[in-house]
Formats: C-alpha cells, sequence, structure tokens
C-alpha cells in the first residue's frame, strides 16, 4: 500500500466510511482524483487532492459561497484540508455531456446553463466576500497573460521540435496588453472559470437553477461576466451550431437589459481567445509534461475557435501578431510529448 493510500484509509475510517464499495470516478487534467463511495444506500464522493500540488480550501472557498447564493455545489460532509482529502454530497453520474450524449435536448440544456449564469450574476455582488478572510483572488491582466503565455511556451516549441524559450515574447504580451482593457468594459462578478458541460450535472428533484449542479470551481476569481459565457458556448471539446450560440446570447442580454451589448461581444471575443490560447498551450503541456495524450484530439477545434474570434476587430492586435509568427501551416496538433 502506497502512503497516500493509506492516508485516504484512516481518513475515510474516521469519517465512518471505512470498508464502503470504491469506484473510481475520475482522474482529471489536475492531480485531482474523485471515487464515489457506496455503504448501503448510502454515496459520497471522495475528492483527492495531494497537497502541495491542489489546495482543497479553495473548493470549500467557493462552495459555500454558492450554496448561499442559492445554486447547487456539493455540500462537503467530511473534509480534512491539511490532508487534501474530502467526503462530497454525491450528484451523480448525469453530467450534461452524458445527458445530450443520452438525447436530452440540447438548447433544453444550454438554457438551463446559460440560465444559471443569469442568476448566478444578478445574485453576486462585489460585497459578498466581505464576510470572508480570504477574497478571492481577482482575474487580473497579469494572470490572463500568463495564460495565454502557454501556447508559445508549450505549443510553440513542440510544433517546431526547439526547446522551450528562455524569454516570453515581448510582442505578444504587448499585443494582450492592447486588448485586455476592452474586456474589462462590463461588470466583475463571481467567475467559475471552467463553466462547461463536462462540469454541469442535471439533479433530480431540484427546480429551476438549482437542478443545474455545479462541478470544478475551485479556481473561481473575480473578473468580467463575460467570461463565463464563452467558457460555456466556446467549448473546447464539442462543436456548438452558431445559431445555438446566438440564441443563448440573446436570452442573456433580454435578462440584462442595461448592459452595453456591444461592449460584452468585444469583451466576449478577447476573453474567448485568451482562453483558447491558454487552452492550447494547456493541452500542449498536458501531453509533454505530464504524459496526458488525450486532451490533444480537442486543439484543432480550439485553433478554429481562436481563429474565429481573431477575425474580430478588438483582436486586430492580436491577430496581427498570429499572422506573422504563426502561420495556418503551423496550427495544427502537436505531436505527442516524450512520456507517450
Amino acid at each position: 500500500m502506497s502512503e497516500r493510500a493509506g492516508v485516504i484509509d484512516d481518513f475515510l475510517a474516521r469519517a465512518g466510511w471505512d470498508g464502503a464499495e470504491r469506484q473510481l470516478l475520475a482522474a482529471d487534467a489536475s492531480f485531482r482524483r474523485y471515487e464515489r463511495l457506496r455503504r448501503d444506500k448510502a454515496t459520497a464522493v471522495l475528492m483527492d487532492a495531494p497537497p502541495p500540488q491542489e489546495n482543497v480550501h479553495a473548493f470549500l472557498r467557493v462552495a459555500q459561497e454558492l450554496i448561499e447564493l442559492d445554486l447547487s455545489a456539493p455540500r462537503p460532509i467530511e473534509v480534512e484540508e491539511a490532508a487534501g482529502l474530502m467526503l462530497l454530497e454525491d450528484f451523480g453520474d448525469r453530467t450534461f455531456t452524458r445527458a445530450l450524449a443520452g438525447g436530452v435536448e440540447e438548447a433544453a440544456l444550454y438554457r438551463l446553463a446559460t440560465d444559471l449564469l443569469i442568476a448566478l450574476h444578478k445574485r453576486w455582488s462585489p460585497g459578498r466576500g466581505a464576510g470572508h478572510d480570504d477574497p478571492l483572488p481577482p482575474y487580473d491582466d497579469a494572470r490572463l497573460l500568463d495564460e495565454a503565455l502557454l501556447l508559445p511556451e508549450w505549443t510553440l516549441p513542440a510544433l517546431r521540435g526547439a526547446p522551450v524559450p528562455a524569454e516570453r515574447p515581448q510582442d505578444y504580451i504587448d499585443a494582450w496588453r492592447a486588448v485586455f482593457p476592452r474586456a474589462r468594459n462590463v461588470p466583475e462578478c463571481l467567475v467559475l472559470r471552467d463553466y462547461h458541460v463536462d462540469n454541469l450535472v442535471l439533479l433530480d428533484g431540484r427546480e429551476g437553477v438549482a437542478a443545474c449542479g455545479l462541478l470544478d470551481f475551485q479556481d473561481a476569481v473575480i473578473g468580467p461576466m463575460s467570461y463565463d459565457v464563452v467558457s460555456l458556448l466556446e467549448d473546447a471539446r464539442r462543436d456548438i451550431e452558431p445559431a445555438l450560440v446566438e440564441e443563448m446570447l440573446g436570452r442573456y442580454f433580454a435578462a440584462f437589459p442595461e448592459l452595453d451589448q456591444e461592449a460584452f461581444r468585444d469583451s466576449y471575443a478577447i476573453l474567448g481567445a485568451q482562453r483558447a490560447a491558454k487552452i492550447i498551450g494547456i493541452f500542449t503541456r498536458l501531453s509533454w509534461r505530464d504524459g496526458k495524450q488525450q486532451y490533444l484530439r480537442h486543439i484543432p477545434r480550439v485553433w478554429r475557435l481562436l481563429e474565429a474570434g481573431l477575425e474580430q476587430p478588438v483582436l486586430a492586435p492580436v491577430k496581427e501578431w498570429f499572422d506573422a509568427e504563426v502561420p495556418a501551416a503551423e496550427r495544427v496538433t502537436p505531436p505527442k510529448g516524450d512520456k507517450a
């Protein structure tokens, strides 16, 4: 038995779940692992988030805020923060991804997901975090830039067979800095950051937006309200028809009649392109650094999303950089890393 396995067994014993049936649910792009526990008719989910790479406090902090907003985040049953272990309420297996595969109407699911964002953005206010000792971090330009730099730092060397550059490309940095102010011409709110169909769960017995369970929100920040909307509608893992995207944007705009729609669309385009650059870089890093190859298959879609975003006039400085430095022939999936 590994040392970590022993720590988990001791935690389950203290929580009264020793001897429970255990089933691996998922191991995602981070260091976290999830297991479903069964004991008689009761179930719970074990989150194994080993420190120092992971921090369960962030999950608990955001879950508390979402529950206070009458949204469906898993409630903690037992927690040992120092060990990076939690037992959580079990939301079941019916993610939106599985519901779509099972024939549930796509538009109905996206309406529910959009309505949840509307509810979140109406219910949350900047003063809500005042009662917490650890306010959520801002999604500032430095953080956005660090994420966008993952593409030249990981993907371009992988494509070109070159080492990771020692210096960051200043012209790339300048291009993003030129457009980020336009991304902030919308109100700020709680940003969940990985808001897409893999992280949303259909819950039985709950009404309205509470029927949408939320997962994987521990990296939440405070930033532009457009971010989670583009995360939902420009999904790295599945194609969404433009008509459905426009329907959901129209639904969102109808809920906020005072919103400057042109400013929102500019913010949406900038953050969508930034997110695409980040994801291409992350998926490359997962292959080359961590030996996780399954994410590479999504990169062609994300390149398409990035290219579409770059056609928006607000992104002209970033488009100029890509046109000069990353020609169309290089906008492809990099080869698998050495750990393949």
